[in-house]
């Protein structure tokens, strides 16, 4: 009794000392850990990057007397370390070539080189040496690679600790099943060619997220990769497709965070960035969208951004049957050097969607379109600066023209992989999974059930928490909704709290 007392007065005195948290009194440039202040910068090093690609693939076929090169494709990630004849002797090199927000994801880099021989999953808590689960929940980091082609079914969501790169490259990996991949409050992924699909809900069970730590976990939402409160991540060349809820979902304050020439298709919700209009911190989102396909059977949200700033820059987006690329809560989206290939319903033309947002509440969001390609009717609407057109240091240099998105998506997904239509009976049993946007939808979902336990009224009971517990939980609870300048050690005290 004297424990709640005391709990409830604390909250009192800080509903009632501090002013109410608002937009005016949050400087996100200074107080938010790992934002970078001038995300236009990184814009900039993204188009440097793609241009210089380009100019010495030119230089060498003029060197070469016409003939091809296919090591120099223009593609700044894929020139980095495809040019090496030898790159499986040199694995880690692929952390160096990273772009955009995400590019300091070091995965596994300076960590030993481990072996998946074994595709079970049988148990979450006690998982056996050689499998996957084994390998991603250790401390120290690890490069992760696979002795063969294998499919992995997962039992349950696949916990990942940070300091990892999944690398499926000389090898056929599919990874399904329960959850699929999350990337809970850690740090420096990279996930790499690797087919991700029909991930499904899952969970009321205790997972193994660290050798020291095993925690109960709620019903999952069926997500591809599902990322919370993580930074510093990068999803290059996987193909992503026909799960439950999101192929893509980053929220509570993640950031950091590039997704690069992977293959979309036959999902509805494809992406949501931002857990909610109203969660400040994910004021501090970052994230670049680069050289991905947008295939067939797409229905919506590619992305859909609450807050923040997202770069999307030389997509192709194939198809749609809703809209491209929607939002609320204010998110900066510059879109440069895309195609967006509208489809032939003459309601579904627009590229952009404002989320539950009136024009008036919108006009000074910044949405701004720059070299982008509108093919059969698309059309997109800027807003705020974006009329202007005129970001100073991003406009100091152009993006690579949309013409050559075709070059720079050509190797968009896995390595080999087939797309498009060739895709489209390659997955058995297609037509028993749909993806129905569950708790990605725009009315939110039981995120923070996920992680306590929660999971609706017949779900199992989560452990009791002690009094100690509920004191960090909730003061975590309270400093969140009142300050952001020590998110990182918030994030700590409710990973000890489970």
């Amino acid at each position: 009794m004297f424990a709640t007392t005391g709990i409830l007065f604390f909250i009192w005195f800080l509903s009632s000392s501090l002013p109410p948290l608002t937009i005016a009194n949050l400087n996100f440039n200074l107080t938010v850990p790992h934002l970078l202040p001038d995300p236009e910068t990184v814009a900039y090093q993204v188009q440097r990057s793609v241009n210089d690609s380009f100019s010495r693939r030119q230089m060498l076929s003029i060197h070469s007397k016409g003939q091809s090169n296919s090591c120099q494709t223009g593609n700044p990630i894929d020139d980095c370390w495809r040019c090496d004849s030898n790159w499986q002797a040199n694995r880690q090199r692929l952390a160096d070539c990273g772009i955009g927000f995400g590019r300091a994801a070091m995965g596994g880099k300076g960590g030993q080189i481990y072996i998946v021989t074994d595709s079970s999953d049988s148990d979450p808590v006690n998982p056996r040496p050689g499998t996957l689960r084994y390998a991603v929940v250790q401390d120290e980091p690890l490069w992760i690679v696979f002795a063969a082609d294998m499919t992995i079914k997962l039992k349950y969501e696949l916990m990942m600790n940070s300091y990892k790169t999944l690398d499926g490259r000389g090898a056929n990996v599919h990874i399904t099943g329960g959850g699929c991949i999350t990337l809970q409050y850690i740090s420096n992924i990279i996930i790499h060619n690797i087919n991700i699909h029909h991930c499904v809900p899952t969970g009321h069970t205790n997972i193994r997220s660290s050798p020291t730590h095993i925690g109960y976990r709620g019903k999952s939402d069926g997500d591809g990769i599902s990322i919370f409160s993580s930074r510093n991540i990068w999803i290059d060349h996987c193909s992503l497709s026909y799960c439950t809820d999101g192929l893509i979902d980053a929220i509570m304050g993640s950031t950091g965070i590039t997704i690069s020439n992977n293959y979309f298709s036959h999902h509805d919700e494809v992406m949501l960035l931002g857990h909610d209009d109203g969660f400040t911190p994910d004021s501090a989102m970052q994230v670049t969208i680069a050289f991905n396909l947008f295939g067939e059977k797409l229905v919506q949200r590619m992305p859909r951004c609450r807050r923040g700033y997202i770069h999307v820059v030389n997509n192709d987006f194939r198809s749609w049957e809703m809209y491209a690329i929607g939002g609320s809560g204010n998110p900066t989206i510059n879109s440069q050097g895309n195609r967006y290939i509208a489809p032939g319903n003459p309601n579904a033309k627009e590229v952009t969607k404002r989320v539950d947002t009136n024009a008036g509440d919108w006009s000074e969001w910044n949405w701004r379109t720059e070299g982008d390609i509108m093919v059969n009717g698309a059309f997109f609407v800027p807003s705020g600066e974006g009329l202007s057109n005129m970001y100073v240091k991003a406009s100091s240099l152009p993006p690579k023209s949309a013409a050559l998105v075709d070059q720079l998506t050509l190797n968009a997904g896995v390595f080999g992989g087939s797309r498009e239509s060739r895709q489209s009976n390659s997955y058995p049993g297609d037509e028993s999974t749909t993806s129905s946007g569950s708790s990605g939808s725009d009315g939110g979902g039981d995120y923070f059930g996920m992680i306590f336990g929660g999971g609706g009224m017949n779900s199992a009971p989560p452990p009791s928490l002690s009094v100690v517990n509920v004191v960090i939980l909730t003061l975590f609870t309270v400093l969140v909704l009142y300050t952001n300048s020590n998110y990182d050690v918030l994030l700590s005290l409710t990973t000890l709290s489970l």
